[in-house]
């Protein structure tokens, strides 16, 4: 749920002080947590959270406020090797969200900290001009004298002007971040309501719960070859919502495998998202999902435009 608005004194505080306002980019080798830290950052679920790894496909934006001060976050594809066209588009949109951001903070998970991704990671910030600060995800699962470690060698290898330690999925340390942000964002008017928490559709972010969900249930290599789409979006006259979404998979076993036996799995998997789509969409949810087939569809540049990326050429 999101957190209560202001209270009568900011409101009355805000009107006397300038406001602030801008596009802070996270970015970060993949599974560091930046999808957790953004739903934490925003105080609800804008952007989908799984174990898997290169779960975030494209820019997800979350709006928080803090005081005068309205932060826009841009949670991006980790940053990885890539080695199909997807992949590909999903590191140009990653590296893109950051050049457009007034200021850039670099997720770092303590635990996988020794890896090639945070290895090339750090080597390539160096080209961004952008003000940087460092965020060190899981500082509880790591002891203190690898942490300091840890710290003083992100530090020698890159310029931060701050470090924060957090550990994302408790919220430890979240709000330290945004108070710090607060005073460093740019002077300038809220681009967004003071309500609203995303600037994500609703059909997106109701097919991105139900992309969770499969990720969820299913532990094999399919969900990378999965993509949802949300169809049909009709108020009804009680207020509820009917969505129809479909779920493309490559081929007719993976088709099988999302269904289940006697339907169970996509069953599952519905009964889940509905719950979700229904918290964001604030109203009643009668959700219908279908599987179908559609061949190589991450080498259709249409599929791309629906997902937001470009398309990438070779």
């Amino acid at each position: 749920m999101a957190e209560a608005g202001p209270s009568p004194q900011e409101k009355s505080l805000q009107e006397t002080r300038p406001t602030r306002c801008g596009f802070v980019a996270l970015i970060g080798a993949p599974n560091a947590g930046k999808s957790t830290l953004l739903n934490q950052l925003v105080g609800a679920k804008v952007s989908i959270v799984s174990r898997k790894v290169q779960t975030t496909r494209t820019q997800v934006r979350g709006i928080a406020l803090s005081g005068v001060a309205q932060v826009i976050f841009v949670d991006t594809p980790g940053i990885f090797a890539p080695k199909r066209r997807l992949d590909r588009a999903m590191v140009t949109s990653a590296w893109g969200g950051a050049t457009d951001a007034d200021l850039i903070g670099v997720l770092i998970d303590v635990e996988r900290f020794d890896n090639e991704e945070n290895a090339r990671l750090l080597e390539k910030l160096a080209e961004l001009k952008q003000p940087k600060f460092l965020i060190l995800n899981k500082i509880d699962l790591v002891a203190k004298e690898k942490l300091l470690q840890i710290t003083t060698q992100v530090n020698e290898q890159g310029r931060f002007e701050a470090t924060f330690m957090i550990a994302a999925l408790t919220g430890y340390g979240v709000k330290d971040v945004l108070a710090w942000l607060e005073t460093r964002l740019p002077l300038g008017p809220w681009l967004y309501p003071e309500d609203q928490i995303s600037d994500a559709p609703l059909r997106f972010l109701a097919a991105e719960i139900t992309r969770e969900k499969i990720f969820e249930r299913l532990h094999d290599e399919l969900p990378y070859r999965s993509t949802v789409e949300t169809e049909s979006w009709q108020q009804r006259p009680d207020g509820s919502v009917r969505i129809e979404q479909t779920i493309y998979v490559e081929r007719e076993g993976q088709r099988k495998i999302v269904l289940g036996e006697g339907g169970q799995t996509i069953k599952a998997i519905g009964q889940k998202a509905r719950v979700e789509i229904s918290e964001a969409a604030e109203a009643k949810v009668h959700l219908f999902l279908f599987v179908k087939v559609r061949e190589n569809w991450s080498d259709d540049p249409e599929r791309y435009r629906e997902m937001g990326l470009e398309f990438p050429k070779g």
